[in-house]
């Protein structure tokens, strides 16, 4: 696949393919905007009323209704509601089992593509339907904070029951790379691993039940589950939307008297630290999507471009965050700021278990005779977790 901005090549048998810039970008540019072949919101992400668009992601809540449920305070106040985004007029729902959607457009887009086979056909939730004892499944088995959800895989198979060309769909979910192992050190993908095995067939057993998978038949399958779930988890970009921050961006671009503007930020920060001192850091609707172009972009300790949701939907924009010279591979980073700097001992564990390689970035290059030590935040959290 090519344009007249960017390439994606074979980079070296380490790495497979990248993206390859084909004219220079400054740093600020764009580079691509991408919507998702398909997503889903995490599944406790909605058990906690996170309100999101089950197509796109767009919030539902208007950013006062945001904080008053996040911080638990419902006598806060936003000025310049005219900053948020959130169109209350246009939400609507499908008729039968009353899904909600940000526009019509929205509903009319998902019934084409895997709301008709998905649709629980009531109001009222059936505890008995093998959705939803698969989701409780699911919910059960991986708690927050969430990389993953199994409603993802049981959409991809409703996108491919309800397309008028099977074989393009399929073909496109191939490309994605699906190893369940990297090849030189047989490193299992993290959802593969051992705390997981009894898990994965009762998985694999109950998206039988829920949906039909006749021409999906070779994903689920025992292996071909495992390629699936490493598809999903290798793949699987973060989207995360709020209508609070979109509110917060655009009241801070207003021209206010000096006196406002103090008042305003205060606001803001006010609100910031109660939601996380109810909520922690789990501020956003989130979920995951899978992208054919941002799938191709590979990993750098040192990236030159990041990913961001700038419209609060799942449309994807890759943003140049340095100039990039044309022949320069174009690379993100796999992990947030925080991870960044930790130890590169940490790192590659990290990219081991999530992402199945190895990276030989410059960073990674020029710390290659640290010891292999992890870093001390590292062992916090996962004693927090109960993992250490």
């Amino acid at each position: 696949m090519s344009s007249n901005d960017f390439q994606i090549r074979l980079i070296n048998n380490e790495k497979g393919k990248g993206l390859v810039a084909i004219r220079p970008f400054k740093d600020g540019d764009t580079i691509f905007e991408e919507k998702p072949i398909i997503c889903c919101q995490f599944a406790w992400n909605l058990e906690y009323r996170y309100l999101a668009c089950d197509h796109c992601l767009r919030p539902l809540e208007t950013a006062e209704e945001n904080v008053r449920r996040l911080t638990g305070k419902s006598t806060i106040i936003l000025p310049h509601p005219e900053c948020c985004e959130t169109k209350k007029d246009l939400i609507t729902e499908c008729p039968e089992c009353g899904t909600k959607y940000c526009s019509i457009e929205c509903l009319n887009e998902a019934s084409l593509r895997y709301h008709g086979i998905l649709c629980l056909h009531s109001r009222e939730k059936d505890e008995s339907h093998p959705l939803v004892q698969l989701n409780e499944m699911w919910k059960q088995m991986h708690y927050p904070p969430e990389s993953a959800t199994v409603m993802l895989l049981v959409k991809m198979v409703a996108l491919v029951n309800q397309a008028n060309n099977k074989e393009d769909i399929l073909s496109t979910f191939s490309q994605f790379c699906h190893r369940t192992v990297n090849d030189t050190d047989e490193i299992a993908h993290k959802l593969l691993g051992e705390k997981f095995i009894g898990q994965i067939d009762m998985l694999r057993r109950n998206i039988l039940k829920a949906v039909n998978t006749e021409f999906t038949e070779h994903w689920f399958t025992p292996e071909g589950f495992k390629s699936l779930l490493a598809l999903v988890g290798t793949n699987g970009q973060g989207i995360g939307t709020s209508a609070f921050s979109r509110w917060v961006k655009n009241v801070s671009a207003l021209e206010l008297p000096r006196e406002e503007r103090i008042q305003v930020d205060k606001l803001i920060d006010r609100v910031y630290h109660d939601m996380e001192e109810a909520v922690d850091f789990f501020l956003n609707n989130e979920g995951s999507g899978l992208y054919v172009l941002q799938s191709a972009v590979n990993h750098s300790c040192v990236p030159n471009a990041v990913v961001e949701f700038p419209y609060s939907n799942n449309v994807l924009v890759l943003k140049a965050i340095r100039d990039i010279h044309p022949e320069e591979e174009i690379c993100i980073s796999y992990l947030d700021e925080c991870c960044l700097e930790r130890s590169r001992h940490s790192r590659q564990k990290a990219f081991s278990s999530l992402y199945l390689f190895h990276c030989y970035c410059n960073k990674c290059l020029s710390q290659a005779n640290d010891p292999d030590v992890t870093s001390e935040d590292e062992i916090d959290d996962d004693m927090s977790s109960g993992e250490y």
